[in-house]
């Protein structure tokens, strides 16, 4: 069975494709991210339903060719539906533990801690959506020079800050003091800095925001390809999210133009062997929680038209897997959070067969057995490998 070179996996943020069967205990239930937008706004989507994008939600018209592509659906095994969890599921780490949640804010023994720590002020400290509070809020962070403090569904710490009130980088070293504090029954998954400007009204988030995660709590498929000697590259959120371990190149690059610009460059590199992660957040951040259905649709848009290019340069012994870590409805309207969804997935090589059904994996894990296989690792993590399914 042939080997790969190169493995590239990219997620789209929050591309959901329906509801788990247990998306009830999250109030998610009638979530379905990829077929919603599809219904809604018709995005023309030519390379990524070639590749089988379509069938994943049961949409691919009976009069079309079948896909070139392998496709299927994952169940997220860990509870939660965040980033965290997503990711390191996928890379073969699957908590059994959720992350904690803080549906009524923070406790204020924390908040005080955190003031002393920091030597600043909080104003916030609830669930709120990252663009209503610096709105709400922000007038009043100007004014006093209070940190805005907020969390989500998610097991989130996040802060707040105009970049004339708090430079980026002092931004971040707070955000390291939280994280330093966050420990024990308050180990959250992520602290996250959210700079901002502008004036009241027309507050704008940037592209300097960071994560700040907990460090992976056991082996991941990066851990492995490293030890292994090969090459292991992160596009965008992806060395935040692993907490930069495991990791030999980052391009910390923001939006999703500028990650599949960063894709494109590290593939046209011919020295590197291993693994390539990429993050594509625009669907999750700027659209999928913003209820911004036509905004998803025109993301989705923007990542097929740069596939074929992506395509062409993986060359004879590269392989592409393209799925998802949660899901992010844009047009549920229970909530502005993550969904509880299954998420689709997509798998193209010259060297594999074309148009396997894979069905539906128990385990988003099933992505970093496949890779750890297919690039010829020795180790072996969770999930079960569909490698030997699709290869020549």
């Amino acid at each position: 069975m042939k080997k790969m070179r190169r493995a590239v996996v990219v997620v789209l943020d929050g591309t959901g494709a329906g509801w788990q069967p247990d998306a009830e205990k999250y109030g998610d239930v009638g979530a379905n991210t990829l077929a919603h937008v599809i219904e809604q706004c018709h995005p023309n989507l030519p390379n990524l339903t070639e590749m089988g994008l379509l069938k994943t939600v049961g949409m691919h018209p009976d009069d079309e060719d079948e896909p070139f592509g392998c496709y299927g659906t994952m169940l997220e095994r860990a509870a939660g539906k965040d980033t965290t969890t997503g990711h390191w599921e996928m890379a073969g780490l699957t908590l059994e533990k959720p992350f904690p949640t803080y549906p009524n804010g923070f406790p204020q023994s924390l908040i005080d801690e955190f003031e002393r720590e920091t030597g600043m002020g909080v104003i916030g400290n609830k669930v709120a959506s990252g663009t209503a509070i610096i709105e709400e809020l922000g007038a009043e962070h100007i004014r006093s020079g209070k940190l805005i403090v907020y969390t989500s569904a998610d097991s989130v710490f996040q802060i707040a800050a105009h970049e004339a009130i708090v430079p980026p980088t002092e931004l971040w070293h707070i955000c390291r003091t939280a994280r330093r504090l966050l420990k024990g029954e308050h180990n959250v998954g992520r602290v996250i800095a959210r700079p901002f400007i502008g004036n009241p009204g027309a507050f704008v988030r940037t592209g300097n925001r960071r994560d700040f995660s907990v460090d992976p709590v056991g082996r991941t498929m990066l851990d492995v390809i490293k030890s292994e000697g090969m090459d292991v590259l992160g596009v965008g959120k992806i060395e935040d999210i692993f907490n930069h371990r495991g990791i030999t190149q980052s391009n910390h690059a923001a939006g999703n133009d500028a990650c599949a610009d960063a894709m494109i460059d590290f593939l046209k590199k011919d020295h590197w062997r291993g693994l390539m992660f990429v993050n594509l957040v625009d669907t999750d951040s700027q659209y999928g929680h913003r209820r911004n259905p036509q905004g998803f649709a025109g993301a989705l848009e923007a990542f097929d038209q740069r596939l074929p290019e992506i395509l062409k340069l993986l060359g004879e012994d590269g392989l592409l897997i393209i799925t998802a870590d949660h899901g992010c409805d844009p047009t549920f309207t229970r909530h502005t959070d993550h969904t509880r969804e299954r998420v689709p997935l997509l798998v193209w090589s010259l060297g594999i067969e074309e148009g396997i059904d894979l069905g539906e994996r128990k385990t988003f894990a099933d992505v970093s057995a496949t890779v750890l296989e297919a690039l010829g690792c020795k180790e072996k993590l969770d999930g079960t490998s569909f490698y030997g399914d699709i290869a020549l």
